[in-house]
């Protein structure tokens, strides 16, 4: 359906979370590396917990990498310097929903790629940073899918 992509995640329980979210939604993971971690460790085994073997997870070694591999049609990268929201776009099955580091976000370097459909910001009260990105990145997931009348799930 769509494609959740971490750029250099950090937090081994954040994608453990997106593990479990990519497997209860039908969507695939795209994991772009440098990793701030390894697949085996154990905070990421328990967050994802027995839903590892129903996620269609992808490890990528750059964003080079990840780009050849996916050939994506849209992406969008979420970042809280965007002033459109994630809530106004009509998401596409395919669609990349593309989500920075733990604690930095995306760079400019890669928000300026030229894959990089539009930038998109989650609303939130004025002061915060950021959300945390496994809940992001659920957040965008889910609204992409309602949009699709959350396809090929038990209502």
């Amino acid at each position: 359906m769509f494609r959740v992509m971490f750029h250099e995640p950090r937090i081994p329980p954040n994608t453990g979370n997106a593990i479990r979210l990519v497997a209860g939604t039908g969507c695939e993971l795209h994991l772009v590396g440098p990793l701030g971690f390894d697949l085996s460790e154990p905070k990421l085994k328990r967050a994802g917990l027995d839903y590892h073997d129903l996620a269609s997870v992808t490890v990528h070694e750059n964003l080079d990498a990840a780009w050849a591999a996916v050939e994506p049609a849209r992406v969008f990268a979420f970042t809280a310097h965007a002033t459109v929201s994630y809530a106004d776009i009509s998401y596409e099955p395919g669609d990349v929903l593309l989500f920075g580091p733990e604690p930095t976000g995306l760079s400019q370097e890669v928000l300026s790629d030229p894959h990089v459909t539009e930038r998109l910001r989650i609303p939130m009260l004025p002061g915060r940073r950021s959300l945390n990105l496994s809940n992001a990145a659920a957040l965008v997931t889910y609204e992409a899918w309602r949009q699709h009348g959350f396809r090929g799930a038990a209502l």
